[in-house]
């Protein structure tokens, strides 16, 4: 009867090759780190480039490396000599390793110290290999003389250049005089 037994249990459980190397190709839906209360600073030098924190951060490793945020992010960029630059926060983050790209969504704040502007919006996609900013949602442009909402836009990384798609509100436009006969 032992025999018997043992014999079933053999047989009875038999996966083929196929189907445990299909197991093996699946990634893993589970981070491979979780980390709690994080801040990352990026330095070159020893002047520090970049200061990330987070209440929570879960990197998961495979073909498609990715850390995600889901309890939000706030990253400070600082020039050479230790001034900040400018801000981005949101409420959701996920940023692809290999890519070089960046989804941050849920009131998504971006601040520029030197131009005295600030970005509001729900999407924002950063193509850190394009070096392009992008939005398809809502967003709301507040600059020391005026603020406009339009429905999308894109900007650079620096956000010196930007443009605003369906504008709505007031802008101030300022006419060049022509001197010429």
């Amino acid at each position: 009867i032992i025999l018997a037994i043992i014999g079933m249990m053999l047989f009875s459980c038999e996966n083929s090759i196929s189907k445990i190397n299909e197991l093996a190709l699946e990634e893993d839906t589970l981070a491979a780190i979780t980390t709690y209360d994080i801040v990352y600073e990026r330095s070159d030098s020893g002047f520090v480039q970049i200061k990330l924190s987070s209440p929570l951060m879960k990197r998961y490793l495979g073909n498609d490396e990715y850390n995600e945020f889901p309890d939000g992010f706030e990253i400070i960029y600082y020039d050479k000599k230790g001034n900040e630059t400018s801000y981005i926060s949101a409420n959701y983050g996920v940023d692809y390793q290999k890519r070089k790209f960046m989804n941050a969504r849920d009131n998504v704040i971006i601040k520029n110290y030197e131009t005295k502007e600030e970005l509001y919006t729900e999407n924002l996609v950063w193509d850190k290999k394009a070096k392009l900013i992008k939005s398809n949602t809502f967003v709301k442009l507040i600059s020391p003389d005026k603020t406009i909402f339009g429905d999308s836009m894109w900007a650079n990384e620096s956000f010196t250049e930007h443009e605003i798609y369906n504008i709505k509100g007031e802008l101030d436009v300022i006419e060049e005089e022509n001197n010429s006969p």
